[in-house]
């Protein structure tokens, strides 16, 4: 049977993706005008995001940043987690909006302007769910 942390792993990725898509469809229908292309993109990327999440989720389980042989749970490993997720995740933005779009320059504002905006609600997701004992079998020393 699998550990409990893919319970964790599953429901930090569905928060995440609700709040994430949420932002995607406000940024994408402002760069664009068009509400309906706003959905489009917030609804594709909801697939591959969810996928890319919970990978990105798997391996940064697996990373091990403390000499002693645990897991560093810390404001560091959250920041370094997010740069990596906004890099993969601008990404798949960038160019799902394109091929929704047509327009190279609005995947481009819409993978720009999401860069700030996700960066710092992501932060606060990791900060939450630090908080959050759902999923883990026992609770590491929190700082």
């Amino acid at each position: 049977m699998a550990d409990s942390s893919y319970k964790r792993h599953l429901a930090k990725t569905i928060t995440w993706r609700l709040v994430g898509t949420i932002d995607t469809i406000l940024l994408s229908w402002f760069v664009t005008g068009d509400l309906f292309t706003g959905l489009q993109i917030g609804l594709a990327e909801t697939v591959t995001k969810l996928i890319l999440y919970f990978l990105h989720e798997r391996v940064w389980y697996k990373i091990n940043l403390d000499k002693d042989g645990r897991t560093l749970d810390s404001r560091k490993r959250h920041l370094a987690k997010t740069v990596t997720w906004r890099f993969i995740g601008t990404l798949d933005t960038v160019v799902l909006a394109w091929i929704i779009s047509g327009n190279p320059l609005s995947g481009l504002k819409i993978g720009f302007a999401e860069v700030v905006t996700k960066m710092l609600l992501y932060y606060v997701h990791e900060r939450v769910w630090y908080k959050i004992d759902f999923g883990l079998s026992k609770r590491k020393n929190k700082e």
